[in-house]
C-alpha cells in the first residue's frame, strides 16, 4: 500500500503546474460531495462503511452558489415557533379548512385563487362548470375547501343575498350545485357594555360566532379588542335572513364601539368593504416588499413543491430574496410584533400581526432590532438581513399570511388606504346618515 501511495505521489509530482491545480481541484469538489452527501444506499445485507471527512467551512462555503435555492430551505411549521393565538383568533377564523374572500375591483376567478396557489387547471375546470364565474361582482363573496394535498375541494359563491352556487369536485371536474333563499331579511341592533371580554360580553347582546368575528374583522385596524375595558359600549347593526323561524345567514351593516369616551364606527358599502362616516377606508396600506428596493427572487412560492431527494411535498410558503447579509428589512405595514427571536431552521426570526387578519413573517435574519409586544409602523426596520438557521446562501425567507392561510407575497391583493371617490361616495354617505342613528348607544 505503502508503494502504491509512492507512485501515486510521485507521479503528481511529475505533472505540470496547471494539470496538478486541476487535478486538486477536482480531489476537493469530491471531498465537499463526500462531506455532504455522506450517506449512500447500501442492501440491508452488507454493513455501510461511513468515513467523516472534514474540510474548513470557508472552503465548503466558497463552493456553494450564493442564496442558491438548497435541498430543504424551507422551515417547517414544526421548525417555527407557532403564532401567539387568543381567544378573538378562535372568533375571526373562519369554519377549520374554509377560505374565505371579498371580490374586489380588478378581481378574478383566476388572480383570487392562484394567489392561494391553487392550481390553474382547478381554476380552468371551474370556468368550464360555470361560464358566468368570468364576471364576479364587486362585494359577492366567494369561499372555498382544499385536499389535505392542498388541491381544490368546493368552492362556493355568494352570488346574491338571494343565490349561492357550489362546485363540488367529480372525476374530471366540477359539478355545480345552485340553492335559492326565500326568507325575509330584517335589520336588527344589538347592543351591550364590555364586560370580561368583547366577545362574551356581546354573546350576552345576541350576536353570534360567525357575526362576532364580522364586527372584530371590520374594525380590526381602529381597535385592538383584546385592549377593551370594563365599561366600554357598543352598538351593531345586523341584516338577518330569516326563514320559517329560523335564521339562515346574516350581514354586518353598521358597528359604533365608544371607548374611553371616543366614537369608533365602520360601515358596510355596496363594494362589500368598510369605511368610516366620511367613507375614507379603513385599511391600512402595506409595501409589497419588505427592503427599500427590490431583490432578486430566488425562490418561489410554492404549496407543491416537491423535496428533490424525498420526492415528499415539502411547501414553499413564502418567497427567498437574495440580498447581502446586512440589508435593512422592513415591516411591510402597521402592527404588533408577536415574535422575535431565534426559532430553529428558521434562524432568527421575525412575525408581525397587522390587523386581525394579516401576519407577515420574516426568517434567516442575522440581527433582531424589535422585540415582541412592540408597536411597528409601514416602513420601520425590524432586523438587518442574514444567513441563520437551515439556510446555504445569504437570503431573506418573507411569507404574506391571510386568515391563517400562506398567500404569494408577490400577487396577494394587499390592503391599500383608500377611500369612495364621486356617486359611490355619495350614496354611501346617505347610507351613513340612515343607519347612524340606529347605532346610539346608552
Amino acid at each position: 500500500m505503502q508503494q502504491i501511495a509512492r507512485s501515486v505521489a510521485l507521479a503528481f509530482n511529475n505533472l505540470p503546474r496547471p494539470h496538478r491545480v486541476m487535478l486538486g481541484s477536482l480531489t476537493v469538489l469530491t471531498l465537499t460531495v463526500a462531506v455532504w452527501r455522506p450517506y449512500v444506499y447500501h442492501p440491508e445485507s452488507v454493513t455501510p462503511i461511513v468515513k467523516a471527512i472534514e474540510l474548513p467551512k470557508s472552503e465548503i462555503r466558497s463552493l456553494l452558489p450564493e442564496a442558491s435555492e438548497p435541498i430543504d430551505q424551507t422551515a417547517s411549521d414544526d421548525d417555527v415557533d407557532a403564532i401567539p393565538q387568543d381567544e378573538l383568533d378562535e372568533k375571526t377564523s373562519s369554519e377549520a379548512g374554509v377560505h374565505e374572500y371579498v371580490v374586489s375591483t380588478g378581481d378574478t376567478l383566476s388572480s383570487i385563487l392562484n394567489q392561494y396557489g391553487i392550481d390553474m387547471g382547478d381554476i380552468s375546470q371551474l370556468a368550464a362548470a360555470d361560464k358566468e364565474l368570468r364576471n364576479l361582482k364587486i362585494g359577492q363573496q366567494i369561499s372555498w375547501t382544499l385536499t389535505a394535498d392542498g388541491d381544490l375541494q368546493r368552492l362556493t359563491w355568494e352570488m346574491s343575498r338571494r343565490e349561492t352556487r357550489t362546485y363540488d369536485r367529480i372525476d374530471g371536474g366540477f359539478k355545480m350545485s345552485s340553492e335559492t333563499q326565500q326568507g325575509d331579511w330584517v335589520n336588527s341592533v344589538m347592543k351591550g357594555t364590555v364586560g370580561g371580554s368583547f366577545v362574551s360580553s356581546a354573546r350576552d347582546a345576541g350576536l353570534t360566532s360567525g357575526e362576532i368575528s364580522a364586527v372584530i374583522k371590520a374594525m380590526q385596524w381602529q381597535m385592538d379588542f383584546r385592549k377593551l375595558k370594563k365599561g366600554d359600549e357598543f352598538s351593531v347593526l345586523m341584516s338577518r335572513e330569516m326563514l320559517e323561524g329560523k335564521q339562515e345567514q346574516s350581514q354586518l351593516l353598521g358597528v359604533r364601539l365608544r371607548s374611553d369616551g371616543k366614537d369608533y364606527y365602520a360601515f358596510r358599502a355596496e363594494d362589500g368593504k368598510f369605511y368610516d362616516r366620511n367613507g375614507t377606508g379603513l385599511a391600512k396600506g402595506f409595501l409589497r416588499f419588505p427592503t427599500s428596493k427590490q431583490f432578486r427572487v430566488s425562490s418561489n412560492f410554492d404549496p407543491r413543491r416537491l423535496n428533490p431527494v424525498t420526492g415528499r411535498v415539502a411547501p414553499h410558503k413564502g418567497v427567498d430574496f437574495a440580498l447581502p447579509q446586512g440589508t435593512p428589512v422592513l415591516a411591510v405595514g402597521d402592527g404588533e410584533v408577536v415574535v422575535a427571536k431565534r426559532s430553529g431552521a428558521a434562524g432568527n426570526y421575525v412575525a408581525i400581526r397587522h390587523g386581525r387578519t394579516y401576519t407577515t413573517r420574516y426568517m434567516h435574519l442575522r440581527k433582531l432590532l424589535v422585540k415582541p409586544g412592540q408597536k411597528v409602523k409601514r416602513g420601520d426596520r425590524i432586523a438587518l438581513s442574514g444567513n441563520t438557521g437551515r439556510s446555504t446562501g445569504p437570503h431573506l425567507h418573507y411569507e404574506v399570511w391571510i386568515n391563517q392561510q400562506a398567500v404569494n407575497p408577490l400577487t396577494a391583493k394587499l390592503p391599500r388606504t383608500e377611500g369612495l371617490s364621486g356617486s359611490d361616495r355619495k350614496d354611501y354617505l346617505a347610507q351613513v346618515k340612515e343607519v347612524l342613528p340606529q347605532l346610539k348607544v346608552d
